[in-house]
């Protein structure tokens, strides 16, 4: 079993920027992923973007040029950086890890930005 923690969420204004933080329970390394969704009230949960384990990072086209993901191997750690927020970036944020065949998921961390 792996556990996942998200923090650094919470309320900002449009314009602004957060760092949220995923920390594992796990080495990261051995992850074939990892990555960070995002679910908004009345929304299905969608992919904001995910790293490799190679090192190969993907966002998706709404926060391109916006949001960046990174890691810190050595914490086990990996960071969704985001700045320019939106009012519809407003959603809980979660973290998911792949080992093998299983997904781990986080509890979430809700992001609001105020327009």
């Amino acid at each position: 079993q792996v556990q996942l923690v998200e923090s650094g969420g919470g309320l900002v204004q449009a314009g602004g920027s957060l760092r949220l933080s995923c920390t594992a329970s796990r080495s990261i390394v051995t992850a074939n992923a990892m990555g960070w969704y995002r679910q908004a009230p009345g929304k299905q949960r969608e992919l904001v973007g995910v790293i490799t384990r190679g090192g190969g990072i993907n966002v998706a086209d709404a926060v391109t040029g916006r949001f960046t993901i990174s890691r810190d191997n050595d914490k086990n750690t990996v960071y969704l950086q985001m700045s320019r927020l939106k009012s519809e970036d407003t959603a809980v944020y979660y973290c998911k890890g792949s080992w093998g065949l299983t997904d781990y998921w986080g509890q979430g961390t809700q992001v609001t930005v105020s327009s």
